[in-house]
């Protein structure tokens, strides 16, 4: 499996990434309002060189922040090997921790950070009713019929 940089991709292409997948390009979470488009990231292309895993974050302040992470193709390791990317440019950049946020019907995501050894370490209540302000089109119901109404801090120390 190849990961490129996200440097290597159009801003067109990943836009249209963006809005397949969430309707937007803009992820509004706790920690901000992020446009995925102007963020560090990485990718990988299928053989018809279509994107089937994208990955961005920022680094701030000794930490890492995972801001989105998309894998089209479950099972084949792109989810893991992209994480484990950032996990390398984090090191590299001397950064002590990986940190991420999802939403509590996440639950494959929450399964997924766990066996990779992010910790649950902070919940905050009733986030997305704020985040839905400024992005309304985020969905009242989510994954297995679960409301969405609250954001997990999880994460990892490097």
């Amino acid at each position: 499996m190849e990961i490129i940089s996200s440097k290597q991709l159009s801003k067109d292409r990943i836009n249209n990434f963006f809005m397949k997948q969430w309707g937007s390009p803009e992820m509004v979470i706790s920690s901000g309002i992020f446009d995925c488009t102007k963020l560090e990231g990485f990718a990988v292309l299928n053989t018809e060189g279509e994107i089937v895993g994208y990955i961005t974050f920022i680094i701030s302040d000794s930490e890492c922040e995972i801001i989105s992470l998309d894998s089209l193709e479950e099972g084949k390791g792109i989810g893991t090997a992209l994480v484990q990317k950032v996990e390398a440019v984090a090191k590299a950049e001397d950064c002590q921790k990986v940190k991420l946020i999802t939403t509590n019907d996440n639950l494959h995501a929450l399964g997924f950070y766990q066996k990779r050894g992010y910790d649950l370490t902070a919940l905050f209540k009733g986030a997305v009713k704020k985040a839905r302000e400024w992005k309304p089109e985020i969905p009242q119901t989510g994954n297995e019929g679960i409301p969405i109404r609250d954001e997990i801090l999880l994460s990892k120390r490097l």
